[in-house]
């Protein structure tokens, strides 16, 4: 299994430009790019949907499993891998780095939370 490169991990847990986009039905479409907070925990990169789990961009990437990302201004092809062990751990990483912003509190709510998703290079 291909792993982030600590210094991958170093420029993402900083960048605020993430933009998912994960295949169409037809698996090699990619969806329209959306923009998302992101977080470094542990050497594993993880994003959630705001709309949790009805998101679209989020029952893409649990189907699909597969596509593409750009975060530190870069493309990355990758695959998607849904988490549900990493809760207390990822809520603190997005208090850490949106500690300031208005929209914290929903990203760190149950809905949120259980729309988290690993994301890994392919």
């Amino acid at each position: 299994m291909k792993r982030w490169t600590p210094a991958q991990l170093q420029r993402f847990a900083v960048a605020d430009d993430l933009r998912i986009s994960p295949f169409y039905s037809d698996g090699r479409t990619y969806g329209t790019p959306t923009w998302i907070w992101s977080v470094v925990v542990d050497q594993h990169l993880y994003v959630r949907a705001w709309h949790g789990q009805r998101s679209s961009w989020y029952q893409s990437a649990v189907q699909q499993r597969a596509g593409r990302i750009y975060l530190a201004g870069q493309n990355y092809p990758v695959s998607f891998a849904p988490v549900t062990d990493q809760t207390a751990l990822v809520d603190a990483a997005y208090r850490q780095k949106y500690g300031q912003s208005a929209y914290l509190l929903p990203m760190i709510q149950v809905g949120p939370q259980a729309a988290t998703i690993e994301i890994l290079p392919r």
